[in-house]
């Protein structure tokens, strides 16, 4: 197979592979010749268009030609202009929900309580991971907190050292790891409390096993009042630094407290937990013209087995739904939560338009040249990551999870922000497809998915799980089996590449005023 043809309705294809001009493809009953190269991953027009006529891909319209073109040619971001433009009026036009439970889910969705092995946490929450956090409140004292775990970690490995001592017989090692960031000082109004909730969200997360925070003591975000946004902590678990407050060494001071974190996390073990517990972020980074083919549309699959099972999937990247909006605005379970989508939606393209920046002008220099043209076309494309479920909660940025099922989180689409926004709603993983690459991660583990093989064979040390074999004829419910067990195991204690190669860290979002 050279070509796919996605939607019965679209005017174009997608190569698979590089084809060369003159060379002949069949698509349905029709031969076409190609007037120029296509590189995989792009589109070739399948008749004749006009100038201002539509492209169809998925089913829907990505865009409109700029001049006309002619059956067989290659198509990509300089012939094709985006129908996006400001706020819109919507209206709200509820589809029938999928039934998961439905005998036709049954060779896809086990009946049978699977489970992962995972940490369950005093107040009830449920970990994945085991984690040291050391959590500065502003980042005057990043190298403080640096320091700090590179001192512990120096212990842990050290069987003589003061710590290995105080741990348990036979205790299992936990990794330790700073999330240093430039915030929580001279900023105002939104951005002081976005810094404020993200840091919060972090130290309440339910992946660490302690945690250290670590103030200076004159910045905005005060130590006290942060500890007030925190509510009713483990204040075992859960402990404070003022470094202006401590006479002497705050390193020295700190590592007293490290330890005794350490030895309390060292003690806790995993334990077979539903997965109706587990909470999965929904993201993806450097797609390519396979990422609405391959691998999105698998973690739309996951997705609606995670909810299938009593689980819970969080789709974001705002600007990455325009031009798809209404596909997920249908699917909301209540006329409220259509009109949260449609503020979730319009709030973030005021935001681009309060600016002086285009609506629809999203797709970077990589989509591009994976064959990603318009806003439309990569939304569409972005939007399968959330399946067939109907939409459960909408979540304002840095705000925690309250909803199981389905639920859309106000983020950009820049990837550090938003899989760091994910990992702050409480998800446990973050599930990440990517048809360029990346080995970023968040302060969760972050599983990269190629939408491509050659990028799995390329960059081995970054991709978790290839999902470019479904263009390569491996059933697509196949893959899904092999998907789900490997998401299991990183639930259940297997590192992802961004945990082996240490990658960890965090983005907050910034708007306005840096004083």
């Amino acid at each position: 197979m050279k070509t796919i043809k996605i939607n019965p309705a679209d005017n174009v294809a997608v190569a698979i592979e590089p084809l060369k001009a003159g060379e002949a493809i069949d698509i349905d009953g029709l031969r076409i010749n190609l007037a120029s190269d296509v590189p995989a991953g792009h589109k070739i027009l399948l008749s004749d268009l006009k100038a201002g006529e539509n492209v169809i891909k998925y089913g829907y319209p990505i865009g409109h030609l700029k001049e006309d073109h002619r059956q067989g040619d290659f198509i990509c971001h300089d012939h094709i202009k985006t129908n996006l433009s400001g706020l819109l009026d919507y209206e709200y036009h509820p589809v029938e929900k999928e039934d998961l439970t439905n005998p036709a889910y049954t060779e896809w969705f086990p009946k049978e309580q699977l489970t992962f092995q995972g940490y369950r946490r005093k107040n009830g929450e449920v970990g994945i991971r085991n984690e040291v956090w050391i959590v500065p409140t502003v980042g005057c004292v990043n190298g403080v907190v640096n320091q700090l775990a590179g001192l512990l970690q120096h212990e842990v490995l050290d069987k003589d050292s003061e710590l290995s001592k105080m741990l348990p017989t036979n205790a299992e090692r936990r990794r330790i790891v700073a999330y240093p960031h430039n915030y929580g000082c001279s900023q105002l109004s939104d951005d002081h409390e976005n810094t404020r909730k993200v840091l919060r969200d972090l130290v309440l997360h339910p992946n660490a096993g302690a945690v250290m925070v670590v103030g200076l003591g004159c910045e905005n975000n005060q130590p006290d009042k942060f500890e007030e946004l925190l509510g009713n902590y483990d204040k075992e678990r859960i402990r404070f630094m003022v470094s202006q407050k401590v006479e002497g060494d705050e390193v020295e001071e700190g590592m007293k407290m490290l330890r005794e974190l350490y030895a309390l996390a060292a003690q806790d073990r995993r334990e077979a937990i539903p997965l109706s517990e587990l909470k999965v972020g929904l993201k993806c980074g450097g797609s390519d013209g396979f990422s609405g083919i391959t691998a999105n549309p698998l973690l739309g699959v996951f997705s609606d087995f995670i909810v299938s099972q009593g689980g819970t999937t969080v789709l974001t990247e705002v600007p990455e739904m325009f031009g798809a909006e209404t596909i997920l605005m249908n699917r909301c379970e209540t006329p409220e939560l259509f009109q949260e989508t449609v503020s979730l939606v319009n709030d973030f393209k005021q935001y681009f338009l309060s600016h002086g920046e285009p609506v629809g002008e999203n797709p970077s220099p990589g989509n591009k040249a994976g064959g990603i043209s318009t806003l439309e076309e990569k939304a569409l494309g972005c939007t399968q990551k959330c399946g067939k479920s109907a939409v459960k909660g909408v979540l304002p940025y840095g705000e925690r999870l309250k909803e199981k099922g389905l639920n859309l989180l106000s983020a950009p689409g820049n990837d550090l922000v938003a899989s760091t926004a994910l990992a702050a709603s409480g998800c446990h993983i973050v599930l990440f497809t990517t048809g360029r690459g990346t080995p970023f991660g968040t302060f969760v583990p972050t599983m990269k998915v190629s939408t491509n093989s050659t990028l799995a064979k390329n960059k081995p040390t970054w991709i978790d799980f290839n999902a470019g074999t479904i263009v390569e004829c491996e059933p697509m419910v196949e893959v899904f089996k092999r998907f789900m067990q490997k998401v299991i195991q990183i639930a259940s204690g297997e590192p992802t590449w961004n945990e082996k190669k240490n990658y960890q860290e965090i983005a907050i979002f910034k708007t306005g005023v840096t004083l």
